[in-house]
């Protein structure tokens, strides 16, 4: 019994000054917005302009005919009342296929734009992840956190991230 004691104190004595070493290194953390980058860096910024003006004439060719679909619902619940019943029903029918038609560009408007954005994104968060190494780096971090429920605002990088990204720091 005695030998198996001083096994563990022996043990215990050897991994003392390791772990009294690395308590007293001071660990270097830091804490990355990714919503701050989408919203706030420069590339992420331009990435919504680009992609605004790729979509800007569909998006207002989708209003012209939602704008068209109220004006046949409006003139149709006007005059429907006066019409002959096969004017009424050629009048329906012609408002519910302009109706599907416009649900199905908006739908596919929709997953058109989605994927766009998600691929633009994508850049953006290769460009940022990129800057935010350099960071750890170079300014000696332990360890860089994104995306997490709460963090002390001490231990936010993103500005640092975001200068980076917009002096181009961000490829290597």
């Amino acid at each position: 019994m005695n030998k198996k004691i001083s096994t563990l104190l022996l043990a215990l004595a050897v991994s003392l000054p390791a772990s009294y070493s690395f308590a007293s290194d001071q660990l270097k953390i830091g804490y990355v917005n990714t919503q701050r980058i989408f919203r706030d860096a420069p590339a992420a910024q331009k990435a919504g302009k680009k992609i605004e003006q790729e979509f800007s004439r569909r998006d207002q060719e989708l209003q012209r005919v939602a704008k068209q679909l109220q004006s046949m619902q409006e003139n149709l619940e006007k005059n429907a009342v006066t019409m002959a019943d096969s004017e009424r029903r050629a009048k329906e029918k012609e408002l519910n296929e302009l109706s599907r038609e416009f649900q199905r560009k908006q739908r596919e408007f929709r997953e058109d734009l989605n994927l766009r954005q998600n691929e633009e994104n994508a850049a953006i968060i290769e460009k940022a992840n990129k800057a935010i190494k350099q960071i750890a780096e170079s300014e000696k971090y332990d360890l860089i956190l994104q995306d997490v429920v709460w963090v002390s605002p001490r231990l936010d990088v993103t500005d640092k991230v975001i200068k980076a990204l917009s002096e181009g720091r961000d490829a290597k």
